[in-house]
């Protein structure tokens, strides 16, 4: 099989699910350490402009956003899958829920509370999380621990109403792991973390088995080994763009995808792929050659370039 190259930051949250993943499918994977703020050109050389962490590179295809990358590791390995009781719906489903009503006021309280943060990263982060509103930030404070507290209290209730050590039954799933990075990174970046989380005991308990999942085996390596490993293959075939009478949209047609979140970071290729699960690119990376880039279809713009 083709290697898994993880382009990631350490303390970054949402990397921290897909290291997750792989611990729970006992993957090897490469490391490529990518700096935490712009500018990143190691990373952006291979997406074209897309900046968040993490990506997963496999050959000369590239993976944006981490519910592609968790949709594309399980097609890839499907054993242990992340979808027990072909509960796959619903985990995509709550991504909607981890990612924006219980990651966004972990992520005000980290901002507002850490006050060890650099200047350049708050600099760089007052720009990017548009969520935010960095004049009101200490203001907000309150709140955003109240609803970190409610969202918190929704898991807490699911950890008590089961018999079983993880949320779909004996083993991890997405579901476990869209639940548990908000946690992870409350626990690392709140200086509260203990004082905020001490109301959900199952949580804590939950949490303990979820760290001990491990990440994988992992090997450290350097971003002129990833791209050389680009360079050296031909991204995948597009599967095409499905009939859909809400868009005229063709293959071949020059696009640009964009977020509709925040990181309004746009990629610009030609469609080779679009369908309600998945968006796919394929841009010229100048000394890389051609590349894959792919967005899941839930969370994204497309527009003619």
């Amino acid at each position: 099989m083709p290697r898994l190259i993880l382009h990631h930051h350490d303390p970054s949250p949402f990397a921290e699910k897909i290291r997750l993943v792989l611990g729970i499918k006992g993957l090897e994977w490469a490391s490529v350490q990518v700096p935490m703020i712009m500018p990143k050109p190691d990373l952006t050389m291979l997406t074209g402009g897309y900046r968040k962490a993490p990506v997963l590179q496999i050959d000369a295809d590239i993976y944006c956003d981490t519910m592609l990358i968790a949709r594309e590791i399980e097609a890839r390995y499907p054993d242990p899958t992340l979808f027990p009781r072909g509960c796959s719906g619903l985990a995509y489903a709550l991504g909607c829920w981890s990612d924006k009503a219980f990651f966004n006021p972990g992520a005000a309280l980290s901002m507002g509370e850490n006050v060890g943060i650099p200047q350049e990263i708050l600099d760089d982060r007052f720009s990017f999380f548009n969520f935010m509103d960095f004049s009101r930030i200490a203001d907000e404070m309150p709140h955003s621990y109240a609803q970190f507290q409610a969202h918190a209290q929704l898991l807490e209730d699911e950890l008590n109403a089961i018999a079983t050590p993880f949320i779909m039954g004996d083993d991890p799933s997405w579901i476990d792991v869209l639940a548990y990075f908000p946690v992870w990174m409350a626990s690392a970046n709140i200086p509260r973390a203990k004082e905020l989380l001490a109301p959900f005991p199952a949580i804590s308990a939950w949490s303990g088995r979820m760290e001990s999942i491990g990440r994988g085996r992992r090997t450290d390596v350097a971003a002129p080994e990833a791209h050389t490993i680009a360079a050296s293959a031909e991204p995948a075939p597009g599967d095409g763009v499905a009939d859909n009478p809400f868009h005229d949209f063709r293959a071949g047609d020059r696009v640009r995808v964009t977020p509709d979140d925040y990181g309004f970071d746009p990629v610009e290729g030609e469609l080779v792929t679009l369908n309600t699960q998945r968006i796919t690119v394929q841009r010229d990376a100048g000394k890389l050659g051609k590349l894959g880039v792919h967005f899941p279809r839930a969370g994204y713009r497309v527009e003619a370039a």
